[in-house]
């Protein structure tokens, strides 16, 4: 399995981004596939998670305002993010596990005040 994303950039509070990633892989309709974020300081954050049944999980700092999708035809997932505060700030990791963790490198999301 391989992960990667996309759509990272700097905007301002308030705006929105789209994060996009991209699974390389075998029955990508089997797995829960997830958002991580890593702040500034080194927090690490589940943000959003959907699984194979379309169930999706939302860490409370987002409910919202972020939203949580996936294509199951094209193998990508999706995070749109409204209303983005600079606490939003940090590295977006795409994340899934089948016996061991996959990670994405990672998209940069700057919000500025």
């Amino acid at each position: 399995v391989q992960l990667v994303e996309s759509g990272g950039g700097l905007v301002q509070a308030g705006g929105s981004l789209r994060l996009s990633c991209a699974f390389s892989g075998s029955f990508f309709g089997r797995y829960t596939m997830n958002w991580y974020r890593q702040t500034p300081g080194n927090q690490r954050e589940l943000v959003a998670s959907i699984s194979s049944a379309w169930i999706t999980n939302y860490a409370d700092s987002v409910k919202g305002r972020f939203t949580v999708s996936r294509d199951n035809d094209k193998n990508m997932v999706y995070l749109q993010m409204d209303s983005l505060k600079p606490e939003d700030t940090g590295v977006y990791y795409c994340v899934t596990r089948w016996a061991t963790s996959y990670w994405g490198r990672g998209t940069q999301v700057t919000v500025s005040s």
